[in-house]
């Protein structure tokens, strides 16, 4: 019978301080990238590297583990050897004011192009009027305009002498012209002195008055469209004058910028326009009224200025962007809006960049559940990714929440690498509900939360060096290193791994930091270390104290001694945030003739799980299949968790499970001062559970309240035997035989070691020795098929009684 503990050396792995040739971690040189992240680092590295669409990538990790610190490390690193991208601008479109022109120019043109055109509007301002005021034009302008008057006032001279020669008069009134009738001398004749003339003669006066009077309208007539055609010489004047003034300037532009096909098209666009407008570069003094004095219009220059959006004038590399809130316009762009009057208006001065424009050409880093959480954001990037082009569209206007003026500014294409981060949940979600994300991220990097420790502990001391300076942290002496890396390892559940989370590290290392502090310590010591670890589980297991304090007072009844028929200590772990401990459990099992169910009550009132369910189907065809192959299984069976008042879930327990119920059947007790922690299948092999550092201590420490006693211990699978990493006062306790640790490989090798007798092994007629646990067992169920048969004989014989009666 196999009862021998496992030795002292095989539950905790220790660092070999001999392997760390350094006095302080300040003597290490830094470490770029995270350890061990291999075959993640190698996904992204493909991802960034191939140049097709769709090879997007969304990085796997839970938070906390570096992998965005991975992803800006690899991407910076990359954009290092990649051209920087264009510079973007918008321009006013003069055909078309509400759909802006987009403007691509070489790296750091950009802001060149923008000054350019602010010093050309400024040499404008002062060129055009002074052209304006010259002598030269105030001539020729006066020529025109005094062109215009002499003809006005020669038509109506010819008009004034021809009715002054037919003794009629020309007057001015203050409503136009008028006619009067006058005498041989020329003066008006009184309407008195006009009575007295014969008829004849009045009607021949005002025959002439009605000719001179359509004559005058006629000519009135001709005035306007004279002066139309004065104002048209006085355009062409200006337009003459300001194109000399213009042209020039915009000459020196459009030869500076002749490999620009669309600077030189905008440029062309300003020419005509500014001398269309040239009167806005012109003071003058015309005053209008309140309410027609828009605020847009306050500066009409503003038309001919550049929104520089994208400027890389200052870039070396591509451009590598995190966004950290990456709603719709922060990834899109959008128009600003002034509020003018109950309204918002807007024009292309207003547009601003997203984050795809200011990655545009480079790589954009995107947390996976923050953009989920974004309305409209996650559609919105797939579409802009689809198609390739970035396009500015107000969700507002989208949705009908608001009116606005708004504009449709020209779309810029897109040429990005995405990257996005989040739990590995997230991926699997959205690639099982979404059918396009993987036509848009087809690489997956997957980050482990662990790397082997076996050569690493260099690499990882390398590792805690650059987080204590990267932190301004005190250096870690090689103790305190070892420390971290054996935390490290319990933290992974695995003697064989080291955590690469590297949140809990560096909190790890700040309280380490913390105590030193308190402690005098020029280095973080061992004893920092192992303080900050203590102290943290001091903050945050209450809960672990106030239930091991109900067990110790009885009031939930765990037994560490003696032995008992069908009870056994079960053992589980308790996740509370960042900390989680062992709950040993009491499970009991009762057994009668039946008809081979085992009820598990924890289902029946619908407090287990799916897992836990399976675990106690599995056991049970495990008794049906060693026991009752060649007979009826006549056994009826119930399981329960005492004094468990929560979800039970896990197949954790199913070893105990299994062990409880034959000990039931049996009718043999077992040891109270063992607790037994695995799984079973169906062939009778333990296999490997979680938690099992945890499920350790919790029974360890209950055994230490109700007092030691030498002979308690708690059985575990071989299979974790490598997991162990326990606490040194466990150790202490193994290495002084006051608790023991068992490793089993099956069933029967837990069922020797709670009852002490031999399980037994089958002979070659497949019986069990009768004074073996499993000969008791399979006696049991013999008995309850013959009791079963017996019951079946008398029921038909009283059948047959009745029915001849």
């Amino acid at each position: 019978m196999k009862n021998t503990p496992l030795a002292p050396s095989q539950l905790y792995k220790p660092c070999n301080i001999e392997q760390l040739k350094f006095n302080s971690t300040d003597e290490l040189e830094n470490i770029d990238i995270i350890v061990g992240q291999e075959r993640a680092m190698e996904a992204i590295k493909f991802g960034i590297r191939i140049n097709k669409s769709g090879y997007n990538i969304f990085a796997m990790a839970p938070s906390g583990t570096g992998k965005f610190t991975t992803i800006k490390q690899l991407a910076e690193h990359e954009a290092f050897h990649r051209p920087v991208p264009s510079d973007w601008c918008y321009v006013n479109n003069f055909s078309q004011p509400a759909k802006p022109t987009a403007i691509r120019l070489a790296p750091g043109q950009g802001r060149i192009f923008r000054h350019d055109m602010e010093q050309l509007i400024d040499e404008l301002s002062i060129a055009i009027p002074s052209a304006f005021d010259g002598d030269e034009y105030r001539s020729r302008a006066g020529e025109i305009e005094s062109e215009s008057r002499q003809r006005e006032i020669h038509e109506l001279n010819q008009l004034r002498e021809e009715a002054e020669n037919a003794h009629i008069l020309l007057t001015e009134t203050v409503t136009g012209y008028g006619f009067a009738p006058a005498d041989e001398n020329g003066v008006a004749l009184t309407p008195e002195q006009f009575n007295k003339l014969d008829k004849e003669q009045q009607h021949q006066i005002q025959n002439t008055i009605f000719n001179l009077q359509e004559r005058l309208q006629q000519l009135l007539k001709k005035f306007p469209i004279w002066r139309k055609e004065t104002k048209r010489k006085l355009q062409a004047l200006n337009r003459e004058v300001a194109a000399l003034a213009v042209n020039h300037s915009i000459d020196e532009l459009i030869e500076k910028y002749a490999d620009q096909p669309d600077v030189i098209s905008y440029l062309n666009d300003v020419q005509k326009d500014i001398i269309e407008h040239v009167r806005d570069f012109v003071p003058h003094t015309e005053k209008m009224l309140p309410f027609m004095d828009f605020q847009q219009d306050s500066n009409p220059l503003k038309r001919y200025q550049v929104n520089l959006i994208v400027d890389f004038s200052n870039k070396r590399a591509a451009p590598v962007v995190y966004e950290d809130l990456p709603n719709y316009s922060n990834l899109i762009g959008h128009t600003d809006h002034q509020a003018y009057m109950g309204s918002l208006i807007t024009d292309f001065t207003m547009i601003k960049p997203g984050a795809l424009h200011k990655a545009n050409g480079g790589y954009l880093i995107i947390d996976a559940r923050k953009i989920l959480f974004q309305p409209y954001a996650w559609e919105s990037l797939k579409r802009t990714l689809q198609a390739r082009e970035i396009r500015i569209e107000p969700l507002e206007r989208t949705l009908s929440l608001i009116s606005t003026s708004s504009l449709e500014p020209e779309p810029i294409p897109l040429e990005v690498k995405i990257i996005l981060f989040g739990d590995p949940l997230l991926y699997y979600l959205l690639s099982a509900y979404d059918p396009e994300f993987h036509d848009l991220f087809k690489v997956a990097a997957d980050f482990d939360v662990s790397v082997v420790r076996e050569n690493s502990t260099h690499e990882y001391a390398r590792l805690l060096a650059t987080i204590a300076k990267h932190e301004k942290l005190r250096p870690l002496s090689p103790a305190a290193v070892a420390r971290v890396i054996e935390h490290s390892s319990r933290m992974a559940g695995d003697a064989e791994k080291l955590l690469t989370h590297l949140r809990s590290i560096k909190d790890l290392l700040t309280e380490s930091d913390h105590w030193a502090e308190e402690n005098g310590h020029s280095l973080i010591a061992n004893s920092d270390v192992q303080k900050a670890i203590d102290h943290k589980i001091y903050r945050l297991d209450k809960l672990r104290e106030k239930l091991y304090e109900n067990i110790d007072r009885g009031t939930v009844l765990i037994d560490t001694e003696g032995k008992v028929t069908g009870q056994i200590n079960g053992l589980s772990v308790l996740q509370l945030g960042e900390f989680a401990f062992g709950q040993p459990s009491r499970i009991t099992a009762t057994t009668r003739l039946g008809t081979g169910k085992v009820v598990d009550i924890e289902r029946e009132t619908e407090l287990g799980g799916a897992l836990h369910s399976k675990g106690v189907l599995i056991l049970s065809s495990f008794i049906a299949s060693r026991y009752a192959r060649n007979s009826p299984f006549s056994l009826s069976a119930s399981l329960v968790f005492e004094q468990s008042y929560g979800h039970v879930d896990g197949d954790s327990a199913s070893l105990a499970e299994l062990c409880v119920i034959l000990s039931s059947l049996a009718q043999v007790p077992l040891r109270q001062d063992l607790a037994i922690t695995g799984s079973i299948n169906q062939l009778g092999h333990v296999q490997p559970i979680g938690g099992v550092n945890e499920k350790i201590e919790g029974f360890f420490d209950i055994c230490v309240k109700k007092g030691l006693t030498g002979t308690q211990g708690v059985i575990i699978p071989s299979t974790n035997v490598k997991f162990l990493m326990l606490r040194w006062d466990v150790v202490h306790a193994a290495q002084s035989g006051q608790f023991h640790i068992y490793a089993v490989t099956t069933v029967d090798e837990a069922l020797e070691l709670l009852t002490g007798m031999e399980a037994g092994v089958v002979d070659e007629q497949g019986k069990y020795p009768p004074a073996s646990f499993n000969g008791k067992v399979e006696a049991q169920l013999l008995q309850f098929t013959s009791l079963n048969k017996e019951f079946h004989l008398r029921a038909e014989k009283e059948s047959s009684k009745n029915n001849e009666s």
